[in-house]
């Protein structure tokens, strides 16, 4: 499937738009939001999910898990849990860094 090559140029997406574009039933989508934290579409008053970009990323590295590399639900989970935890490894790096060169850019302005 080229879930590279979706094309998002609404706001928002109703759950059978989404359905339709991972070729996966309704139920199946329902199913990932229940299970995935990361999965969190808005719901307007009358209940219906409404995904958005940020969602639809998140569908397709779901999808890719599950469907692609043949992972278990909870290996998922745990990819997932280990994915994010870099991320803000990653994040806590580069805070320290930019600390790291205003200290140096401001030890160079004193020579």
């Amino acid at each position: 499937m080229e879930l590279d090559k979706l094309v998002l140029d609404k706001q928002y997406y109703s759950i059978s738009e989404v359905a339709a574009m991972f070729r996966v039933n309704t139920s199946l989508i329902r199913y990932w939001e229940n299970e995935f934290d990361i999965l969190q579409p808005k719901k307007n008053r009358k209940g219906d999910r409404l995904f958005r970009q940020e969602d639809i990323q998140h569908l397709k590295l779901i999808y890719h898990l599950l469907r692609e590399r043949k992972y278990t639900i909870e290996g998922a989970k745990q990819k997932l849990k280990e994915d994010l935890k870099l991320a803000a490894r990653n994040f806590e790096m580069v805070q320290a860094l930019l600390k790291v060169r205003g200290f140096l850019t401001e030890l160079k302005d004193q020579l």
